[in-house]
């Protein structure tokens, strides 16, 4: 998501330095006249609004917070805004120690595909302080549709672990409908298309269209381990409140990851339970 979404801020013509941790990703960006910084040292020192986007938790604290961290040289009165998904506990460690820098922090994790964050129409969750949250907006503008902003800080972060409960419960029902429809001697093509017209069509069925009915083809937009990371940080939120479909539905991302789907996309999940089709089928006609 990151180079897409730094693509769109050249587009748009923010000055922009980028750092990545393999320094070969951001490698194209230079050709658009950006500069590639040596380290988040380097950038936070010749920037006055930081963005991150990256894996997990521990990335993000390694990349703002470390010895050689963006907070450790970062300018008083500069913005970082962390569009990861990093849980509302973190948000809010990250926030308490970027104010001892004197630097302003906004957890801003987006939701849509890759495509959209090429067409800059991601939706923007935000939490933090909401006079940061308006100086940041225009750069927030050009990296998505929608910016949405939830309350003070963790809020963004946790409505994005609230948005992929749903995200991953839609997979799993998407993943159970078609193997059903294909059990039943129903064409999968066929099958998909009924489900995108009708009542539960959804952005999210037009877009992982590929992804179920042709997976060794599609690119691989959110991985399954990536998914259920999400699941157990809502889970973690969640504590004692009961999330029956959250639970399953990590459990199976879980036994996904174990038969060696975890850097598959999490619409992997309809492969398995293909395979889950063809073995009880198999069982059935060796027993007659």
């Amino acid at each position: 998501m990151g180079l897409p979404m730094a693509r769109r801020l050249a587009a748009n013509d923010f000055p922009l330095t980028v750092w990545n941790r393999t320094a070969s990703r951001a490698a194209s960006l230079t050709a658009t006249g950006t500069t590639l910084a040596a380290s988040p040292q380097a950038l936070a020192a010749d920037c006055d609004v930081v963005v991150t986007m990256l894996s997990d938790a521990t990335a993000t604290r390694a990349v703002l917070c470390g010895r050689d961290g963006v907070l450790s040289t970062g300018r008083r009165g500069a913005v970082v805004v962390d569009m990861s998904t990093i849980g509302p506990k973190v948000a809010r460690d990250i926030a308490a120690e970027a104010a001892t820098h004197g630097i302003d922090f906004l957890d801003a994790p987006v939701s849509g595909s890759v495509a959209l964050a090429e067409q800059g129409a991601l939706t923007t969750m935000v939490g933090g302080p909401r006079d940061v949250f308006e100086r940041a907006r225009p750069l927030l503008a050009a990296l998505s549709k929608v910016q949405l902003y939830l309350g003070p800080a963790g809020a963004g972060a946790a409505m994005k672990l609230a948005v992929n409960i749903v995200i991953a419960a839609t997979n799993q029902s998407i993943a159970e409908a078609l193997a059903l429809a294909e059990a039943s001697g129903i064409d999968r093509t066929a099958a998909y298309d009924t489900l995108a017209s009708s009542a539960v069509s959804s952005p999210f069925i037009g877009y992982k269209r590929q992804a179920y009915l042709d997976p060794d083809a599609a690119p691989v937009s959110f991985t399954a381990g990536l998914m259920g990371k999400d699941l157990e940080l809502a889970l973690e939120v969640a504590g004692d409140l009961l999330l029956p479909v959250t639970s399953t539905t990590r459990e199976f991302l879980d036994a996904s990851c174990a038969a060696g789907y975890r850097d598959a996309d999490f619409a992997c999940v309809a492969e398995i339970l293909r395979r889950e089709v063809a073995t009880h089928r198999a069982s059935a006609a060796s027993a007659h």
